[in-house]
């Protein structure tokens, strides 16, 4: 099992990483009768895309003997009314690190590879972008 997720009551959960002992809390977000005041699920989502994304080009940056550290990426979602569902996710990369065209070509393919990303309904429109420092 990766996680345990208990319902705390007033629209928030907890939930347990098994293997590492981590939680995290998970609450509505105002526009759904919550109190705003942690992730959303979908918020979780969102966030996803971006660390996930990061993961993926980790990997290749170690692999090509490149430091991405310091990176940053800016997440925003857009939520669709009818039926409720993510409507839009941009993720916005301010990355430092990388000199070279090729290096940067190489890196921003590999994250387009990313589980969660590729794991979104097509419904969901993408809008990803890679500023280099």
């Amino acid at each position: 099992m990766l996680s345990k997720v208990t319902y705390l009551g007033d629209l928030r959960t907890e939930s347990v990483h098994e293997r590492s002992g981590q939680t995290l809390i998970s609450d509505a977000p105002i526009d759904n009768q919550g109190r705003g005041e942690a992730f959303s699920p979908t918020d979780l989502v969102s966030n996803a895309v971006a660390s996930c994304m990061f993961t993926i080009m980790g990997i290749k940056s170690r692999a090509m003997d490149l430091d991405i550290s310091n990176s940053t990426a800016s997440v925003f979602k857009e939520m669709r009314e009818n039926p409720r569902m993510i409507a839009k996710v941009k993720v916005h990369f301010e990355m430092v690190g990388v000199a070279s065209d090729k290096d940067r070509t190489i890196l921003e393919r590999a994250a387009m590879t990313c589980p969660v990303f590729l794991s979104l309904h097509p419904d969901i429109e993408k809008d990803i972008h890679f500023n280099w420092k």
